[in-house]
């Protein structure tokens, strides 16, 4: 195979009190990597995805995540490719879309040189090109590769454990009309928390673990209480604490931000509620003065696949 087209789902990062720990894959939008083997050993992009997105492969997160699987493959240096990237998903907008980039580059590359990496190593690529643009985490990125729910107990070494995802889950996702850059994001995070806070924020991760085991969508929807990530960055995003209280009235199992933001989620346990969820989530924002993007989808279980 010298060219092929790898389709990488967007996620959602931290899934509320699961920061950098816990991650969703969604269905729907996505990235879509065309990388072509070539001989003369050098990384091009072609196609950035986006006028703002470098072009430069030391600075593209698909070039850097392929050149770290060819590393990790023994492969550099000996391997020319050509890139090109389809953005599906928001630029700075809290769906993954760096982790999405990344993957596809990893796993394009992987299988033009005969699928040598297991799933740590594609994980280890995709890491490190995530790690350039938007912090070492792998709460996108493993979700992104993986499909479903996907807890991060480690990254030295990489261990992630994929979890069941609670049957009938619907998810709504609100982009507000404006970006939110994740190393910003991530600049607000306090450096220090109360052993409360700790005891409360690991209370609730084991509690959406359980929930999402057991198929109790109650239990998932309520174990969303961040109080690690959302205070500190809710001020960051204007009409978010709106669009939360209008989301809960509606009937929002819980309700949280996506990774770093813009995007808030939601989750309910039907697509009728999800659908009033989303038509109210909006009213807010239109009342705080942005227009917004609306979606309701389900879990992406397949995570990356090989678009024919």
């Amino acid at each position: 195979m010298n060219i092929v087209s790898v389709f990488v789902p967007g996620s959602i990062g931290n899934v509320g009190p699961g920061l950098d720990v816990l991650g969703l894959a969604v269905r729907g939008a996505g990235d879509t990597a065309t990388i072509e083997r070539t001989a003369d050993r050098r990384i091009v992009v072609d196609e950035p995805g986006d006028p703002s997105l470098p072009s430069d492969p030391a600075r593209h997160t698909t070039a850097l995540a392929a050149r770290a699987a060819l590393a990790l493959a023994g492969r550099k240096g000996r391997i020319g490719l050509r890139i090109r990237l389809r953005k599906g998903l928001p630029l700075s907008g809290g769906q993954g879309g760096s982790a999405a980039s990344a993957v596809a580059g990893a796993v394009a590359a992987n299988v033009l040189m005969g699928s040598p990496l297991g799933t740590d190593e594609l994980l280890a690529a995709a890491l490190e090109a995530e790690a350039t643009v938007a912090g070492r985490h792998l709460d996108n990125i493993a979700p992104s590769l993986l499909g479903g729910l996907v807890l991060i107990r480690s990254l030295d070494p990489i261990d992630v454990v994929p979890l069941s995802v609670p049957r009938g889950l619907q998810i709504v996702l609100a982009k507000p009309d404006y970006e939110m850059r994740t190393r910003e994001a991530r600049s607000a995070l306090p450096n220090t928390i109360s052993r409360a806070t700790a005891l409360h924020q690991a209370a609730q991760v084991a509690a959406m673990v359980a929930g999402a085991a057991q198929g109790n969508l109650a239990l998932f929807g309520r174990a969303i209480d961040d109080r690690i990530a959302e205070p500190a960055r809710a001020g960051l995003l204007p009409g978010f604490s709106e669009a939360k209280r209008a989301a809960l009235r509606a009937g929002a199992l819980g309700c949280s931000i996506s990774g770093s933001g813009p995007t808030l989620f939601a989750v309910a346990d039907r697509r009728a509620t999800a659908i009033r969820i989303g038509a109210a989530v909006a009213r807010a924002y239109r009342r705080a003065g942005y227009a917004t993007t609306i979606r309701v989808t389900t879990p992406d279980v397949q995570g990356a696949r090989i678009r024919p």
